[in-house]
């Protein structure tokens, strides 16, 4: 059931959203050199290695020139990127990847591959459902730029501070997972993406931490 209502709300959505993936293509290429989009090897159901969709929000080659984090006011995004990044107008051609199997419209959000090699038995359970465009972590940091604005190391705060909870969050997920917990998670992201506001504050009661700063080994997320 859950294939199937994603496949029939990805395939509305792409045809329904296709005229402003268009305009969206063109102000990237318009606004700075590089590829359309994204396309990032993530782990799938599995662990099995992905290439993700997304639209490129930042300068060619950003990984080279910075942290795998990007607080909101990094150098490296772009100005339409900028744009992109608010709405989340970004994540939209991962409607590819769930018509292709590989994600589903709700699950943990896909991670590096490096990241799930250090999952421990417990934590390797979030690969045993598909990866997803939104779920409660989703809502959860939905300010994840602003909560890493002004650090010294947005790497290490991330890994410190959001990981651990990201994953307890994706956990819960797939403890919790079902129709109406899909139907609900999907109807949240649609109000915090219209109202720009924090739906994550609902989210399993969870309290958002303040941004803060810390140093070390800079990590991907």
């Amino acid at each position: 059931m859950k294939r199937t209502f994603d496949l029939i709300l990805s395939l509305a959505g792409l045809i329904l959203v296709a005229p402003l993936l268009a305009v969206v293509a063109l102000l990237i290429k318009l606004d700075s050199p590089g590829p359309v989009f994204y396309r990032g090897v993530r782990a799938g159901r599995f662990g099995k290695p992905f290439r993700i969709f997304k639209f490129r929000t930042m300068v060619q080659d950003a990984e080279k020139l910075g942290a795998s984090s990007t607080p909101d006011n990094d150098p490296r995004v772009t100005r339409v990127g900028r744009f992109l990044r608010i709405y989340k107008l970004d994540e939209l051609p991962q409607l590819l990847n769930v018509i292709k199997g590989e994600m589903s419209l709700v699950g943990p959000r896909p991670q590096l591959l490096w990241a799930v090699k250090l999952y421990s038995e417990e934590e390797r359970r979030i690969l045993s459902v598909r990866p997803g465009i939104t779920d409660y972590a989703s809502l959860r940091f939905a300010n994840e730029g602003e909560l890493l604005r002004g650090s010294a190391n947005p790497d290490q705060d991330y890994l410190e501070k959001i990981h651990p909870e990201k994953t307890r969050l994706a956990l819960e997920y797939v403890r919790d997972r079902s129709f109406a917990v899909d139907c609900r998670i999907l109807a949240r992201t649609l109000l915090a993406v219209i109202f720009r506001r924090g739906a994550e504050l609902s989210v399993k009661g969870v309290t958002l931490p303040h941004a803060h700063t810390s140093s070390g080994t800079p990590k991907g997320k």
